[in-house]
């Protein structure tokens, strides 16, 4: 974890297809903001944020990192993953769509809120893929008020 006077920032790494260390890193995250003072609301809809954000990188693809940086003025998740891409955003945005296999389904994923979920709890929620390569999402959550817009 580094801080300076503008803020906090952590990086965390995630493994795809690490099932038996998946949501550790959302725990982690829920604990730092906790730590450091952040209100309730803005911790619970952090950590659901991080959690769909890490699972979906659990369940999809190869490798992720996810930067958590805090200012006085907002929280930022930044996560760039190696995978397969979002062949259709749009189709992936809708509630309850969902590519999760058999597998994923018998252990209780791939109910298709994973992106609704992260984009329901920030302020402001960017998306981009690249088929192929990879995704990236970044999630900003404002901290000056503590419910959201």
């Amino acid at each position: 974890m580094m801080s300076d006077e503008n803020g906090l920032s952590h990086r965390f790494e995630i493994n795809g297809h690490d099932f038996s260390n998946a949501g550790r890193i959302s725990t982690n995250i829920k604990a730092i903001l906790q730590e450091i003072g952040i209100h309730s609301s803005i911790v619970v809809r952090t950590a659901i944020a991080s959690y769909e954000a890490e699972m979906n990188v659990v369940m999809y693809a190869h490798r992720a990192v996810l930067t958590l940086n805090i200012t006085p003025e907002k929280l930022h998740l930044k996560l760039e993953d190696e995978g397969p891409g979002i062949e259709n955003i749009d189709l992936a945005m809708k509630e309850g769509f969902s590519t999760a296999t058999d597998e994923m389904r018998e252990m209780g994923f791939g109910a298709g809120m994973g992106l609704p979920n992260i984009k329901k709890n920030a302020d402001k929620f960017e998306i981009s893929s690249i088929p192929g390569k990879g995704t990236s999402i970044d999630i900003t959550i404002c901290l000056d008020k503590t419910e959201k817009k």
